[in-house]
């Protein structure tokens, strides 16, 4: 009988290995081979050049590729207007071989459908040529989608084997309004197994590395489309965040992000993890290397009536009076607070120094900086963290014994590891061993999680009594994580994000600075929060991050989308004439 039961375990493990390397045999044979690069050596770091070196992209279409990263909205006018000379095939093409260069530098795309996304771009031309105007607000705009967002007629993977041959028989709502739009999903991008890591590695389709340096990490879950956004590969990507998964690789890809709070966006039909736990809703958001694209992309899906869609989409049409910032002083004279230390971790000296930056631009146009007072963040991180697993695991045990694959336990490489002294996680210590929770302890918490958000409420409404507005803080100001992008196994949570997502804040992500060694040098040791903060202090030294993006985080209200949006835009600006 044991014999038996050893044949067939063996077997399956045989299988789903079989299963995996078929798979990704069959995506690198949908790569066109006049598309083929010579890729650079595994010792080249820093491969964001390769689009233009490689030599694949005429020098329209890198004209294309610049006018995408630098402005998305302007690239999408010019679509939308049929005098302009762009053609969606023209543009679509060019981001093809784009993301299809990044890909083989960084591993970052999971299906890959040239033929479809061309025919689908032709079909937008023909729409414009015949009727003169463009079909939607996106109209021929190329768009990446995280491998959740489910495509008729396309396997969705989501970072599991047991998903492998499993073709979908319907489009999920988003891609069903992006096509009512006109765009043109082209890629689909890499997740980490399980969805719930803050880095981008599965049994499928292996690991997805930064393209500032390929020894870190893109972040995660949203990873792939870090790496294609970082490499120019897309002009606007969309990715999902239950627990940081947009901001953690908007930050450590130098991109711009949103953060919607729940059901502000249609999320109907898309694959996840985790299915049923609605305590802390999966909410998806654009990313992308314009700050044109937060309004571009978020004003097109609301107002292509989501509700009508997707029974849990909030009914709220764009307004465009909050945009122009109507609660919040009309824009002027406003007051931000900054988050310097969430009292969980530490962060690292180079996100100081953005918050430094960002604290003297604001200052410079006139408005009021205070620092942030924490409430309740071991608590908020315990509950949330705790609902996230209350389930003891189950979830991730049955996806992974439908194939026969192992549940991935850790993000570092199995050759080279960065060494780091962390034998076992905050999160870990908090929420304790796996368990099962009943059905009344998930309504504990459920109870307790009202709470906290009630409390945090009173505590950011409070701040009116500290600013010189009479009003409470307009928007706060946190890293994203308390690191920079960081090396392969080692994006630990550091609550940052899990703020945004137990309290349903709307986030948005900017990118600020760069890793510079000279100014950021190691700070003397500080009273360690616990050991979690203790061993990321150790672990920073300016040469292991030199040159990786430094982004940081906007914190405003739930359901806020158009005002955080115009105030990291308007952030923006004051940075970058800082800069200037």
């Amino acid at each position: 009988m044991m014999a038996g039961t050893q044949a067939g375990t063996q077997t399956k493990a045989s299988d789903w290995r079989s299963l995996c390397n078929a798979h990704k045999t069959a995506q690198e044979a949908s790569i066109p081979d006049a598309w083929r690069i010579k890729p650079p050596l595994e010792t080249c770091l820093d491969v964001r050049s390769v689009t233009e070196d490689c030599g694949l992209l005429s020098p329209r279409e890198l004209e294309i590729i610049d006018l995408g990263t630098k402005d998305v909205s302007a690239l999408a006018r010019l679509l939308a207007d049929k005098d302009s000379g762009y053609t969606s095939l023209e543009v679509t093409t060019a981001y093809l071989k784009s993301a299809i260069i990044a890909h083989q530098v960084t591993n970052c795309l999971t299906e890959i459908f040239v033929e479809r996304a061309l025919e689908r771009a032709r079909e937008v031309d023909k729409y414009m040529a015949k009727h003169g105007e463009p079909m939607g607000h996106l109209h021929g705009l190329p768009i990446s989608l995280k491998d959740q967002f489910t495509m008729k007629g396309l396997e969705t993977i989501m970072g599991y084997a047991c998903n492998i041959g499993k073709f979908s028989e319907n489009d999920c709502v988003l891609v069903e309004i992006l096509y009512e739009l006109g765009a043109v999903p082209f890629v689909r991008t890499n997740v980490p197994q399980t969805l719930m890591w803050g880095e981008t590695h599965n049994n499928v389709f292996g690991r997805t590395t930064n393209p500032y340096n390929r020894k870190l990490t893109p972040g995660g879950s949203s990873g792939g489309e870090g790496a294609l956004l970082a490499m120019r590969g897309s002009p606007l990507g969309i990715g999902t965040d239950i627990d940081g998964s947009l901001r953690i690789p908007s930050a450590f890809c130098g991109l711009y992000t949103l953060r919607p709070s729940y059901e502000r966006l249609p999320y109907h039909g898309a694959s996840n993890t985790l299915m049923g736990q609605e305590s802390i809703s999966s909410v998806l958001g654009p990313m992308a290397t314009s700050i044109s694209s937060l309004k571009l992309f978020t004003k097109a899906i609301i107002d292509a009536r989501p509700w009508d869609h997707d029974p849990f989409a909030v009914r709220k049409v764009w307004n465009e009076e909050e945009y122009r910032l109507a609660q919040h002083g009309g824009g002027k004279e406003m007051c931000f607070a900054i988050m310097w230390d969430n009292e969980v971790v530490k962060p690292h000296p180079p996100l100081i120094r953005a918050m430094r930056i960002v604290k003297r631009a604001l200052e410079k146009e006139g408005h009021q900086v205070i620092d942030w007072e924490t409430l309740n963040h071991i608590d908020i991180y315990r509950n949330a963290q705790t609902i996230l697993v209350a389930d003891g695991g189950e979830d991730y045990r049955r996806s992974c014994e439908a194939s026969g694959e192992p549940l991935i336990t850790s993000m570092s490489p199995e050759t080279d590891p960065h060494p780091f002294n962390l034998e076992v996680s905050l999160v870990k210590t908090l929420v304790g061993p796996p368990r099962d929770r009943t059905s009344w302890e998930l309504w504990q918490l459920h109870t307790e999680k009202r709470a906290l958000r009630k409390a945090y409420l009173d505590h950011w409404n409070a701040t009116r009594n500290r600013t010189k507005t009479g009003r409470p803080v307009d928007a706060i100001i946190s890293p994203a994580v308390a690191y920079t992008a960081c090396p392969h196994g080692l994006n630990y949570d550091s609550f940052y994000t899990t703020l945004g997502n137990a309290m349903d804040y709307t986030c948005a992500v900017f990118p600020v600075t760069f890793v510079d060694p000279k100014l950021d040098t190691p700070l003397p040791p500080h009273e360690f929060h616990n050991h979690e903060d203790e061993a990321f202090y150790k672990l920073y030294h300016p040469d292991v991050f030199p040159g990786v993006p430094v982004g940081l985080q906007l914190i405003g209200r739930t359901l806020e989308e158009e005002a955080v949006i115009a105030m990291v835009e308007m952030v923006d600006a004051a940075v970058k004439k800082l800069a200037a």
